[in-house]
């Protein structure tokens, strides 16, 4: 018969190598010895009679039970953990950790503003903010919450609105359009050196996405560069190399100054803004929910020139 309650550091063991992939990460994070990670997870194996993991020299994954057990175990035993985290602090504190899923670009936004004030207001409560582009499953890595555009988050995740709409825009030097000509329509793309870059997630090369009223275009262009650096790629088109599609705030100061100016800005799209996302299960979460307020009230409301929506 299974000791359930002796199970749970092993099951805590177990959550942490099964979400970070990696029995050295979990032992960093848990501060334990990589052996005494790896002795845990064979003995939480043997008495489940399961195996939850296969290993390999390069990379550990998920067994079929594996996945059910930390789908199953994870959020419940988080929740343990916060309370008994809570029932430790002192009256009116809060006490937790909360990790984060952000795109690079919304981190002078929505983050950056954010975590100082946040600190200073919560001492106890831990913030891990992992930056990464791709599409992230926050349920299945691990994540409290995550940062992302409106269109980018499944439908059943809690959204909060942070920022107001902004545009994506391709961008150009005036020496590029000088020496190559300024587009008209977006086809006229198909026909320059474009800035491209690589989406994490498919590993196929980024289509630029433009629209005009009711009519949208997907334009895969192509050029001698591919990178998924937004910073680069807004160098390199200010020395001429291309045109870059970026958005827009991101390139204020140059647009200000001349060294880059907006072609197709008719056809510049509008997106809603940055959102704040997490499973509806976490709204029990004391810390998330001191975070999601602080970053309401932080956060840099207006990045594009237009009004934060309801």
């Amino acid at each position: 018969m299974l000791n359930n309650t002796a199970l749970l550091p092993q099951l805590q063991v177990f959550l942490a190598v099964a979400r970070l992939r990696s029995f050295s990460g979990a032992a960093r994070e848990l501060g334990v010895s990589t052996p005494a990670v790896s002795q845990a997870v064979r003995l939480l194996e043997e008495q489940l009679r399961v195996v939850l993991l296969t290993r390999t020299t390069r990379s550990v994954s998920l067994t079929d039970a594996g996945r059910r057990l930390m789908e199953s175990a994870g959020p419940a035993l988080g929740q343990t953990l916060a309370a008994l985290s809570e029932v430790s602090a002192r009256p009116g504190e809060t006490v937790g950790r909360i990790r984060l899923s952000v795109p690079r670009v919304a981190v002078p936004y929505v983050i950056a503003p954010v975590v100082s004030p946040f600190r200073a207001r919560h001492p106890r409560v831990e913030l891990e903010v992992v930056i990464d582009d791709r599409f992230v499953d926050i349920v299945e890595e691990g994540y409290d919450a995550g940062v992302r555009l409106s269109e980018a988050i499944e439908r059943d995740m809690v959204q909060v609105r942070l920022t107001g709409a902004f545009r994506l825009v391709v961008v150009g030097a005036p020496s590029y359009l000088a020496r190559h000509g300024t587009p008209q329509r977006p086809e006229d793309l198909l026909r320059h050196e474009c800035i491209t870059f690589r989406a994490q997630t498919t590993g196929t090369l980024y289509a630029w996405e433009l629209e005009r009223g009711r009519r949208n275009w997907r334009v895969p262009v192509r050029g001698g560069v591919v990178t998924n650096d937004s910073p680069l790629r807004v160098s390199l088109a200010e020395q001429g190399l291309g045109l870059a599609y970026v958005v827009e705030p991101v390139v204020a100061e140059q647009l200000r100054e001349g060294r880059l100016v907006r072609v197709l800005e008719a056809y510049a799209p509008t997106v809603p803004g940055f959102f704040l996302y997490y499973p509806s299960r976490a709204q029990r979460s004391p810390a998330l929910r001191l975070f999601v307020d602080a970053a309401k009230e932080l956060a840099v409301h207006e990045i594009g020139g237009l009004p934060r929506g309801p």
